[in-house]
């Protein structure tokens, strides 16, 4: 069996901006909040942090500063993924040399790699580095999906360990997990689905909803793997208006507002993302009220 990087809850972090570059202290605030919470793992860089409008200098400057302000307190997955296999090495690597714990790799974007293309992209992005990779699969934005097939060939690289798993499809996650077994560690990409596929092999979730409720997204997790399942479920149904709010346009527009709502400094996502539109902003509020977070 592979190590497995962390069981329970990761927030995919979200990146507070200014006007010129990252809002590092309020960054700081904004990881310390998470830990102090009770999150399991913190995921640096991904599609909720914004990298994809980051400079390459941003993303190795954040890296850095993340990891020494976690510093060993949670496991730091740090997102390095690229369309260019290159960028990703050139990332992967950076950021096992500032002392992350693992990265999440997600798959090319806009070229529409072939399922070999992803192999041979994986395989060499793992054999660049030491790191334990999370692969990501999140066709919705990608256009790429990674087929179960895919993910046993890929799971043989010691150093792949898991995947986080967005496609929405239940039935693929399924494959994915009685094909790969311990090889490779299954963690739900959606909020709505994480007791589905905790019960069919999962051991957590990459998490939009904890950037707000973390805690609760945490124990959600923990109870269900504990064999709590009543209050797992109820924990994961409670969340589903809060959920749909979150997403009521594309992410992390949302978890921002939501964010700056509960006092941090977020700033706005950067363009071509705007800030949540009025009729976002109500239904938010409405629902953020009701799940007692203002």
């Amino acid at each position: 069996m592979k190590k497995i990087l962390f069981e329970g809850c990761a927030t995919a972090i979200a990146t507070p901006f200014t006007e010129s570059g990252v809002n590092y202290e309020e960054f700081g605030k904004l990881i310390d909040f998470q830990i102090d919470q009770g999150i399991d793992a913190l995921v640096i860089c991904g599609t909720t942090g914004e990298s994809a409008t980051m400079t390459d200098l941003e993303r190795k400057e954040t890296f850095s500063f993340a990891v020494k302000k976690i510093s060993k307190r949670v496991p730091v997955i740090i997102g390095t993924g690229s369309n260019s296999t290159s960028s990703a090495i050139e990332l992967t690597k950076y950021a096992e040399s500032v002392g992350a714990d693992g990265a999440l790799v997600v798959t090319p974007y806009y070229n529409k790699a072939t399922q070999n293309g992803l192999i041979e992209h994986y395989t060499a992005i793992a054999n660049s580095t030491h790191l334990p990779i999370i692969m990501y699969s999140v066709p919705s934005r990608t256009g790429v999906n990674i087929l179960p097939k895919t993910c046993l060939e890929l799971s043989k690289i010691p150093n792949i360990v898991a995947i986080k798993e967005a496609s929405g499809n239940l039935s693929q996650v399924a494959e994915i997990s009685a094909l790969c077994g311990d090889n490779l560690t299954i963690y739900s990409g959606n909020d709505d689905q994480i007791l589905p596929i905790l019960s069919i092999g999962g051991k957590g979730v990459i998490s939009v909803l904890s950037n707000v409720a973390p805690k609760i997204t945490s124990k959600m997790v923990h109870d269900y793997l504990s064999g709590n399942f009543e209050n797992a479920k109820k924990s994961q149904l409670e969340a589903v208006a809060l959920i749909k709010a979150l997403f009521c346009e594309v992410n992390p527009i949302p978890v921002k507002a939501a964010l700056n709502k509960l006092g941090f400094n977020m700033g706005n996502p950067r363009l071509p993302l705007t800030p949540l539109s009025n009729e976002g902003m109500i239904i938010l509020e409405k629902e953020m009220k009701n799940y007692g977070l203002i």
